[in-house]
């Protein structure tokens, strides 16, 4: 799938299950008034599109962010696969970590004001997507737009902008001329912390 490609759109019918064997997809919502929800960012290995076990129609799209190798599963094909018991354990295992995942977000989305929020969504992307580069260093190497950010945090582009000035001048972002974030996890951790 090339950058920017959909694999499916809300509102699609597609019994379909993926996995991605390279690159990354991006799922998100819409409000009826337009404006963007960025749900996940989902890499190699991850599973997505598991809602098509339903039979409905898609809740959200399915984006690639960069050149994105998928394996499409047909729902039929992956419900008789899981049927072995080790296969099964390993799927449920797998969506008990998404929905834990998607309980933290809810939470963070209910108790912390969007500062906060976007520390925690940078704290979660750097462990998730983040290379290390020396023990307290991830990098962001994927680029994630102020808008894509904003989507996640649920705040407005301009506000993300302020508060990662901000966390510049803390020393929770670092500084870089590459085209990605630069995050002290320590400090990003600690900073979330601070305000549980």
């Amino acid at each position: 799938m090339p950058k920017r490609a959909n694999i499916y759109n809300c509102g699609q019918r597609d019994s379909n299950i993926y996995v991605i064997e390279s690159g990354q997809i991006k799922t998100q919502m819409y409000a009826r008034c337009g404006k963007e929800c960025l749900l996940s960012i989902f890499t190699a290995g991850d599973i997505f599109g598991e809602s098509s076990l339903l039979g409905a129609e898609r809740s959200e799209t399915a984006t690639a962010m960069r050149t994105t190798w998928v394996r499409r599963i047909p729902a039929a094909r992956f419900r008789a696969a899981v049927a072995d018991h080790e296969l099964m354990d390993g799927f449920v295992d797998y969506l008990a970590l998404r929905l834990r995942e998607q309980q933290e977000v809810i939470a963070t989305m209910v108790t912390m004001d969007s500062e906060q929020r976007l520390a925690s969504v940078l704290l979660r992307l750097s462990r998730k997507i983040g290379k290390r580069r020396s023990p307290n260093v991830r990098a962001i190497e994927e680029r994630i737009t102020q808008e894509e950010l904003s989507g996640m945090v649920g705040t407005t582009r301009s506000r993300v902008g302020f508060f990662l000035k901000r966390f510049k001048d803390a020393g929770l972002v670092l500084p870089t001329s590459d085209p990605f974030l630069v995050v002290n996890e320590e400090r990003l951790a600690e900073y979330v912390d601070e305000v549980d």
